[in-house]
């Protein structure tokens, strides 16, 4: 019998390197199925992120948002934790686990 665990089987697990337009394109095709992602905040700590996609935002106020998430490089998103909307920045992605596969951002 194997000795190997599911700890072991995790720790081992080779991550693939991918580029922001990848996973971007990764994460528009999950088709709003949850992932996984690491970014750096404006405050420059870690934080992950439990997400998905189409869940739709509707403002308290009514009023749409003065910019377009594009034009910075962002991606609305939900997240499932806090149970809020999050802007996903793609310029400081890290890490993004989608499909059970795990992506290095470079």
């Amino acid at each position: 019998m194997n000795d190997t665990t599911t700890a072991d089987i995790k720790k081992n697990t080779i991550m693939k390197t991918i580029n922001t337009s990848k996973a971007k394109k990764l994460i528009l095709d999950s088709n709003g199925k949850i992932f996984s992602a690491i970014f750096i905040k404006k405050d420059n700590t870690h934080r992950l992120i439990n997400a998905r996609l189409k869940v739709n935002y509707k403002s308290k106020t009514g009023k749409k948002a003065p910019y377009n998430p594009k034009d910075y490089n962002l991606l609305p998103v939900y997240d499932m934790k806090i149970k809020q909307h999050r802007m996903l920045n793609f310029n400081t992605l890290l890490n993004l686990s989608i499909n059970k596969n795990k992506y290095l951002i470079k």
